[in-house]
């Protein structure tokens, strides 16, 4: 009986040893180099599906990122995938299903972390708690608190072969004011500077590489406006970050020059992404357009970027004006037929509910982004102009953040309302006194155009003469 029970137990040392030496290191070697790579995507807003045109999509992200991970694991490196946030809120077939196909998605696409935006609030905490528990990732942020304790999860550890890689979630504290109060009661944004100023001296005890996968923004040389600081300040405060993976702003972080933003970056062309006090800083534009491409070394204690890109996928040039067919920047991108056979279904169900014809409009009105929130456009005034209709009122206001897409010349779909208001808010009435009403409109006025509080008013034209000159377009609206 001793005999086998010797036998027993040095069998099982043995067994032991030999499934330990098949774990990767707890360090990384000396004089070792070792490849990593870092993709990555923010602001995905329901897209899972690709647009009328055949751009993005997850169904050909997941073909893109497929490829790059088998590259580098053939070529003995490593791999991460994140996402800087903003899953939900933005097209009406992701709207009315929850975000379950976009999370889904995720699933099969392989996430390895993404952090909280202040989009995922956009609905009630039990919709959250559903995506939390369907997401087999975690969803990443230090600085939102219930009753004195973090809300989600701070930070995620990683090792690579040895290399040991720490994954901080930070969010943006503008999120209360973005979003409606209701869906987060009882819940704190504290400084995201703050909480990574606190945690990333602890992290680097704890990692070899330290990345911050933040829904906080990239604003050029810091210039936040009346917005919360982004990422770019962040940096500048906080040393010991190797990597920042953006999201919030939805503009492709590269740089023409030190803190001069390139806004007029091509896909496809050469992408310098911005570095500011060792840290470099990306950002993947929006919607699953693009998925960043980050290509590091790590080697006795040193990060360094050797190559990056932003991977457009399938996005088309502009129209041409003979008609022809729009082509792609790059070379096309099939779709994953995983992925396809996942989310048909889910496309399926939101086109049978959403392609109703409510209306129709003999002109354009204007709600592209990067001009409703800078200046007044026709639907910006329009919609203002249905407000004071319905309630009488005497004048009305519309942040330009509320405004997410433009409605075509032509006929007009429940869907296509949709998409221009996501978000299911609810118009409010309030009397004012005359000094209420002027302090109310100098806060307004008062937000930096570019910003997603850029205020659209109408029946106060003596206060605002701007207003006087964009009215829509359209003669009708039926």
């Amino acid at each position: 009986m001793r005999i086998f029970h010797t036998l027993f137990v040095c069998s099982l040392i043995a067994a032991t040893l030999a499934a330990c030496s098949s774990l990767a290191p707890t360090q990384p070697a000396a004089d070792t180099t070792y490849a990593i790579t870092i993709l990555h995507t923010n602001d995905h807003h329901g897209r899972f599906w690709q647009n009328s045109d055949g751009e993005y999509g997850m169904a050909a992200r997941k073909t893109v990122v497929d490829a790059i991970r088998a590259e580098v694991a053939a070529a003995g490196g490593y791999s991460l995938l994140l996402d800087g946030g903003d899953v939900n809120t933005g097209v009406p077939e992701s709207d009315l299903q929850d975000a379950v196909p976009d999370f889904k998605g995720m699933n099969l696409l392989g996430y390895d972390a993404m952090t909280v935006g202040n989009h995922e609030f956009d609905r009630s905490p039990t919709m959250l708690a559903m995506q939390r528990k369907l997401a087999v990732f975690p969803m990443l942020s230090a600085n939102i608190y219930r009753q004195g304790e973090r809300a989600f999860d701070a930070y995620k550890l990683f090792n690579l072969g040895g290399v040991r890689v720490a994954v901080l979630g930070l969010t943006t504290n503008d999120t209360p004011k973005l979003g409606n109060p209701d869906n987060m009661q009882g819940l704190e944004f504290r400084s995201p500077i703050a909480e990574a100023a606190k945690l990333v001296p602890e992290l680097r005890q704890q990692a070899d590489v330290v990345i911050a996968a933040t829904h906080m923004g990239h604003y050029a040389n810091g210039q936040h406006g009346t917005l919360a600081p982004g990422d770019v300040e962040m940096a500048r405060a906080v040393k010991g970050l190797d990597l920042v993976v953006g999201g919030h702003t939805q503009n492709p972080a590269c740089m023409q020059a030190e803190n001069v933003l390139d806004t007029a970056y091509v896909p496809g062309s050469p992408c310098q992404p911005d570095r500011q006090n060792g840290t470099w800083i990306v950002q993947a534009h929006e919607w699953g357009k693009y998925v960043g491409r980050a290509d590091f070394q790590y080697r006795n204690g040193s990060f360094t970027l050797v190559k990056y890109a932003l991977i457009p996928i399938n996005l088309k040039k502009p129209a041409v004006a003979n008609g022809a067919a729009r082509t792609t920047y790059t070379t096309p991108i099939a779709e994953n037929p995983e992925m396809l056979a996942l989310l048909q279904p889910y496309q399926d169900f939101g086109q049978k509910k959403l392609l109703v014809a409510v209306g129709s409009s003999d002109a354009r009105l204007e709600g592209d982004r990067f001009l409703v929130r800078k200046q007044i456009t026709n639907l910006g005034v329009l919609i203002c102009q249905a407000m004071v209709e319905r309630t009488r009122s005497d004048f009305a206001v519309i942040n330009s953040g509320g405004i997410r897409e433009s409605l075509p010349a032509g006929p007009i779909t429940y869907k296509d309302v949709l998409k221009v208001q996501p978000f299911g808010v609810t118009l409010v009435t309030l009397k004012l006194t005359g000094r209420e009403v002027l302090e109310y409109l100098q806060s307004a006025v008062a937000m930096s155009p570019g910003a997603g509080g850029f205020a659209h008013i109408v029946g106060v034209e003596p206060l605002w003469p701007a207003a006087r000159c964009c009215r829509p377009a359209s003669k009708a609206l039926s």
